[in-house]
């Protein structure tokens, strides 16, 4: 555990762990390697829509979706210094502009068609620099 990670808030432990399963899935699945750059979202969105291309049922990919939702959550986190929260809409990462963001339901857009995750990454990350 790295010493950023001991101090992050509580409500970050179950993104964590859902970020670190999709990497887990791409890597065995997919055999697709994520380091939490930006860049790596691009394969993540690709990903996303070639299971809705294959026309999986949300029900069998709800959980896939909230890993990657919570992986490019993490790539902001990492880039911007932002923390996740618990709020009364649920897990919503906060970037130190004040903003807040959420990826899973990005990646749930994503799957539906109208999201990217890597997109979300570029305006966060460029609003939390400005």
């Amino acid at each position: 555990m790295t010493a950023q990670m001991a101090t992050r808030h509580p409500a970050a432990a179950r993104p964590i762990r859902w970020a670190a399963d999709a990497v887990a899935v791409l890597r065995e699945g997919a055999r697709l390697r994520l380091d939490y750059s930006a860049r790596s979202l691009w394969s993540v969105d690709r990903t996303i829509q070639e299971i809705r291309r294959d026309g999986a049922p949300y029900d069998a990919v709800h959980t896939v979706l909230r890993c990657f939702g919570a992986y490019a959550g993490e790539v902001i986190a990492r880039h911007t210094g932002g923390e996740w929260l618990e709020t009364h809409l649920g897990l919503m990462l906060r970037t130190p502009d004040g903003r807040y963001w959420d990826p899973v339901v990005e990646a749930r857009r994503c799957w539906s068609g109208d999201g990217s995750l890597h997109l979300l990454c570029r305006e966060a990350t460029a609003a939390a620099a400005a």
